[in-house]
């Protein structure tokens, strides 16, 4: 793995191009060399997996992944950006630069169609602070071929990913994510590998993608109700997932159904309850948004 980007590239790229970087777009810059080589390796690439990556920036992560995966997607929103990845990728990896393909879109609205040449396997990415649960959810559910994948995110953000039932941080990006996967801390991220600085910690998250823990019912019945239950956590099911249901009644019927006692909270109950409890739902119910 050669030709990283150190701190004199980054900023020698990044004046070049007339680029500095926007809390809008959530653009923190990684200008450690050692940090890639880090995340390349954790990620765990086999030579056919094809890598997405969400956020390239200037091309630090870009450059780590091209000598180890069979083709990287990078989805960049910033034009200047997107437009300049190509050139950085020839200059300084040029054995592997025709197996990138830059796609200038928001992560948000990518479809399978958008990187169907060749279908991902691996997502891997530096990802913007303040869309990362977002984007990682979104891109889980329009991408069936990810098998496996690694994200750097806010350390918070990371600790709710990972997190089980019973944990304080539990939450929706927690249920959410165990629908599609298991999901495993990999290390902490200092502040100092990148430009600028953030003011947090940085965490990096490890998933292996599986079935959905049950087929008969839709992911958005089982989502609906993890946001109701957490909408007001304090709260025990039954009325959490009153509205949801129609009455406290009803929702107490749905639990009872489900083998989940309406007196529980729903920082106590796994994937597998909730979509029980989904599976039981009366007639009615809401469906997530």
């Amino acid at each position: 793995m050669t030709g990283l980007l150190g701190p004199a590239e980054i900023r020698e790229l990044a004046a070049r191009l007339g680029v500095a970087p926007t809390k809008k777009l959530g653009q923190n810059f990684v200008h450690d060399p050692n940090t890639v080589r880090r995340i390349v390796t954790a990620a765990g690439l086999t030579p056919d997996d094809v890598a997405l990556e969400v956020g390239p920036g200037l091309g630090s992560l870009t450059l780590g992944l091209l000598p180890v995966a069979a083709h990287v997607h990078a989805v960049e929103i910033d034009p200047v950006l997107a437009g300049a990845l190509p050139e950085t990728a020839a200059r300084h990896a040029a054995a592997d630069a025709d197996r990138l393909t830059v796609h200038r879109a928001d992560a948000l609205r990518l479809d399978a169609a958008a990187v169907a040449d060749p279908p991902p396997t691996a997502l891997v990415a530096n990802l913007p602070y303040n869309v990362a649960v977002p984007v990682v959810l979104h891109l889980l559910a329009v991408l069936p071929t990810l098998r496996h994948g690694l994200v750097m995110v806010q350390k918070e953000v990371a600790d709710r990913l990972v997190a089980g039932p019973g944990s304080k941080v539990y939450g929706i990006p927690s249920v959410k994510l165990a629908w599609y996967a298991h999901a495993k801390s990999a290390g902490r991220v200092p502040p100092n590998v990148f430009w600028p600085v953030p003011n947090v910690d940085s965490g990096l998250v490890a998933f292996t993608c599986h079935e959905p823990p049950r087929s008969d019912v839709p992911r958005e019945r089982v989502f609906a109700v993890i946001d109701a239950a957490f909408a007001q956590r304090r709260k025990t099911l039954r009325a959490a997932l009153a509205g949801w249901a129609g009455s406290a009644d009803r929702a107490a019927a749905a639990l009872t159904a489900a083998g989940v006692d309406p007196g529980a909270r729903g920082e106590s109950l796994t994937v597998e309850q909730f979509a029980a409890i989904a599976a039981s739902a009366p007639v009615g119910t809401r469906a997530a948004k």
